[in-house]
């Protein structure tokens, strides 16, 4: 799986978050207010510019749901299309189906036994998948830990300075990437070095391609692939237990 995530993507998803923002019809559009979709009810979609918007328990929603700069949560037992917001964390409760998640300042947060159709994005943010979740394409960010609890991702997991953890027999179906920064004030030795664990019975079916050296952890139980890249799987520290 080839699917690298980068600025130039995030930048085009948030062009679209601030069209979709503004073109909205008035009747959807709230541009200070907050925006509460009730429990069990329906609704085409929402969306807000300096408002968040809450999505209750067993509600439907057959729209998108955007915010520029707000937090948006949804319940347990809900039902929604893609979720986004630029200056704001995402939270999905447990139970929910979502088509995509995406977010550029702030965390996402998924709890468990969710059903995600899409991808995660991310880019100054931690993720974090509950267990029994499950996401069929890509899982990405730049900056934020990535927390997979016994959780399931179909694509890649990818990152540039961000950790990423596997726990508790989670599974990834792709690669785990760790991109090189190629920004012309990147400086090599002042950045921090990112911390991968894959930790017991978790299973990488693709590689763990490194771009630029990282402190690699692996289970004796886990399955990986294999490492390539700046490293090799003589490169990674082995260890027994619940964590390194």
């Amino acid at each position: 799986m080839k699917n690298y995530f980068s600025k130039s993507t995030m930048t085009v998803s948030l062009l679209a978050i601030l069209a979709l923002a503004v073109a909205a019809p008035a009747s959807a559009h709230n541009v200070n207010k907050s925006v509460k979709i009730g429990a069990g009810n329906t609704s085409d979609g929402e969306s807000s510019v300096n408002g968040s918007i809450s999505v209750g328990s067993g509600a439907i929603v057959t729209g998108d749901l955007s915010t520029v700069n707000g937090r948006v949560r949804v319940d347990s037992d809900a039902t929604v299309e893609d979720v986004s917001t630029v200056n704001g964390g995402v939270r999905i409760d447990s139970g929910t189906k979502t088509e995509s998640l995406s977010t550029v300042n702030g965390a996402i947060k998924v709890a468990d036994n969710v059903n995600v159709d899409g991808e995660i994005e991310a880019v100054n943010g931690e993720i974090e998948l509950g267990a029994g979740s499950e996401v069929r394409r890509d899982v990405s960010n730049i900056n934020g830990k990535i927390d997979l609890r016994a959780s399931k991702v179909g694509g890649d997991v990818s990152t540039i300075s961000g950790d990423i953890k596997l726990s508790e027999s989670a599974e990834v179906m792709g690669d785990i990437v760790i991109e090189k920064p190629n920004g012309w004030g990147w400086n090599e030795k002042k950045s921090r070095t990112p911390e991968i664990v894959i930790g017991p019975g978790s299973k990488v079916h693709g590689e763990i391609r490194v771009e630029r050296v990282v402190t690699l952890y692996i289970s004796d139980t886990a399955e990986v692939g294999g490492v390539t890249g700046e490293m090799s799987m003589s490169d990674a520290v082995r260890f027994s237990g619940k964590k390194p």
